[in-house]
């Protein structure tokens, strides 16, 4: 599911969901825990994108045909949408989430929030698009709110309170 308004709002980013908008308003996602919000930003046509990713890519699941649901395919998903609302080379990005919320009963190599940080710098790499901030890793939740006009950046959580990326 995508989103593109161009009037002042706040648009709520659920998971497995991705919005695309142009100023003025919000794009926000809250419980963030081993899944990552990919916050995307132009400054020129103040446009920005938001993603939740659940997993790094669809071979790791049953039903592979949400696009948002996967950080290997939300990349190219939310740069095509920005790009239709005006975005061009200037878009820079910034990783929220992928914490190990359960670290006693995780095994060893099953931290799920470490792959989808992985894989969402990896899309963004093959995209030729630089993160240029982070608020992952951990073990506490995170929530985060893209204010597109200006494109910053605010990180809220219970443990690190709020942070602006």
């Amino acid at each position: 599911m995508s989103v593109a308004i161009a009037t002042p709002f706040e648009a709520r980013v659920r998971i497995a969901e991705l919005a695309v908008a142009q100023a003025p308003g919000v794009l926000a996602t809250v419980g963030l825990g081993s899944c990552v919000a990919i916050a995307l930003y132009d400054a020129a046509p103040a446009v920005g994108g938001l993603a939740h990713v659940l997993l790094p890519c669809p071979k790791s699941a049953r039903d592979g045909t949400n696009d948002a649901k996967f950080a290997s395919t939300a990349v190219p998903r939310l740069l095509r949408e920005m790009r239709a609302l005006g975005a061009g080379r200037g878009v820079e990005a910034r990783l929220v989430g992928g914490a190990t919320m359960f670290a006693a009963l995780a095994g060893p190599g099953s931290q799920l929030g470490d792959r989808n940080v992985a894989a969402a710098r990896a899309a963004l790499a093959q995209a030729g698009v630089k993160v240029v901030a982070e608020a992952v890793g951990g073990d506490f939740g995170r929530s985060a709110y893209l204010h597109l006009e200006g494109g910053r950046l605010v990180v809220r959580s219970l443990t690190g309170g709020d942070v602006v990326l």
